[in-house]
């Protein structure tokens, strides 16, 4: 079944957004390579790895949290969203070495990705 696998929370300074949640929640982030990208893993209550996320910076004042649903193929899961009513507002996306994304509307409106990583070999 599918499930949020990753979510991004856009801020208008990705530092003070950093400083907010790692000291609320104590999640460490990371700078993705060659991004201004950061990465953290949030863990259960008794210490286990649990979902991962990003900030990043704001790139328009609409730009709300994102949960990115994990699935085996972004293309056809993005052929469903269209169907179903709902719009694909960012098409499949590379995220070299990693997977692809795709971020899509629901039919009231509401942002959600796609994500599909790659196989590893």
């Amino acid at each position: 079944m599918a499930t949020i696998v990753h979510f991004e929370i856009p801020s208008e300074d990705v530092e003070r957004a950093n400083k907010f949640y790692g000291s609320l929640f104590g999640w460490k982030m990371e700078k993705f390579p060659d991004m201004d990208y950061w990465m953290f893993q949030t863990t259960d209550e008794k210490g286990n790895s649990a979902i991962g996320g990003g900030v990043m910076k704001k790139q328009h004042p609409q730009h709300t949290i994102t949960n990115y649903i994990g699935v085996d193929s972004v293309v056809e899961y993005s052929k469903k969203v269209e169907s179903l009513g709902g719009k694909v507002i960012v098409p499949k996306t590379e995220v070299p070495k990693f997977g692809w994304f795709a971020v899509c509307l629901d039919i009231d409106g509401n942002t959600f990705g796609l994500w599909e990583p790659m196989e590893k070999s």
